[in-house]
Order: C-alpha cells, then structure tokens, then sequence
C-alpha cells in the first residue's frame, strides 16, 4: 500500500512538474510575440523620424550647391563684361576655368543621395526582417498552444491563437520621397 502511494505521488508531482513546464513554455512564446512586435514598432518609428529628416538635409545640400553653382554663374558673367586689355587675359583663364566647373561640376548632392539611399535600405531590410521575426513568433505560439497537451492549458487560461499585428497605421504607412522633393 505504501508502494502505490508513492507512485501515486510521483506521478502527481511528474504532472505537476509537466503543467508548470507547458505553463512556462506557452508564456515565453506569448512574451516573444510582444517583444517582436515592440521592436518592430520601434523600426517603424525609427523610419518616421530618421528619413524625413535625411531628405531635409539633402534638400538643403542639393539648395546650397544650386546657389553656390549660381554664383560661380554670375561671377563667370562679371568677369566677361570687363573692358580692361590686362583684365582679358586673366579673364579668359578664369572664364575657360569657370565653363569647366559648370560643365562639370564634381556634384556632392550624388554623395547625399547615395547615403540618403543606404540609410534608407537599410531601415527597410530591418523593418522586413522584423516582419518575418514577427511573423515567426506567431507560428511559433501558434504551434505552442495547438499541440496536445499544452493545448489543454492554453485554453484553461484563455490563450487563444494569434493573428499576424504590428504597429500603428501610420507607422506601418512607408515615407514617401516625392513629397519632400
């Protein structure tokens, strides 16, 4: 009788142990999903503030070269309207290098663009790897609380199967260049 007993309570606390396990398991996979989605949210967030910002800055650099492109312009101008026999031949080397720079100007705003177009990639590839992480947590929770028995506790406690959700409307909506340009 004390034999059986003793069976009796191991399997109870085996059981025991079982439950408390599948318990712990469905809610690390539950807590996963959160954490996925607030760092998704994040990477949103993160392309809401950084590319409207680097678009300002390329705007202005593409503005500033303009100008400075304008003023070399002007200069050129000035310097063809001079009437002084000395001032011709030093202005003819001004003048020949002036339609240089203009006809090719080594533009920084190519530079700009280039980073604005890395930064921007980049923002994309971690918001897509966010997605399948996301995307992943859920199946994975999914599948936790759908097999047998964790099924049982899952719907003991009231866990029910998760559909794929992330970030606000506005976050998930994508920047769109044309409207700082």
């Amino acid at each position: 009788m004390m034999n059986t007993n003793l069976i009796i309570l191991g399997v109870v606390i085996a059981l025991i142990v079982m439950l408390i396990m599948i318990f712990n398991k469905l809610i690390r996979v539950r807590n996963q999903i959160e954490n996925a989605i607030s760092s998704l949210d994040a990477l949103f967030i993160k392309r809401s503030d950084l590319l409207p910002n680097l678009i300002t800055l390329v705007k202005q650099y593409i503005d500033y070269e303009s100008t400075t492109l304008e003023k070399v312009t002007a200069l050129r101008n000035v310097n063809s309207t001079s009437t002084a026999t000395e001032d011709k031949q030093g202005t003819e080397v001004v003048k020949g290098l002036m339609l240089q720079l203009e006809a090719y100007p080594e533009l920084k705003a190519s530079t700009q663009f280039t980073h604005l177009q890395a930064s921007w990639n980049e923002v994309e590839e971690q918001i897509s790897a966010g997605r399948r992480y996301v995307s992943s947590t859920i199946t994975n929770y999914n599948n936790a609380i759908g097999s047998f028995p964790a099924n049982i506790i899952a719907t003991a406690i009231g866990m029910k199967k998760r559909e794929w959700e992330y970030a606000s409307e506005t976050q998930k909506q994508n920047v769109d260049a044309k409207n700082y340009f």
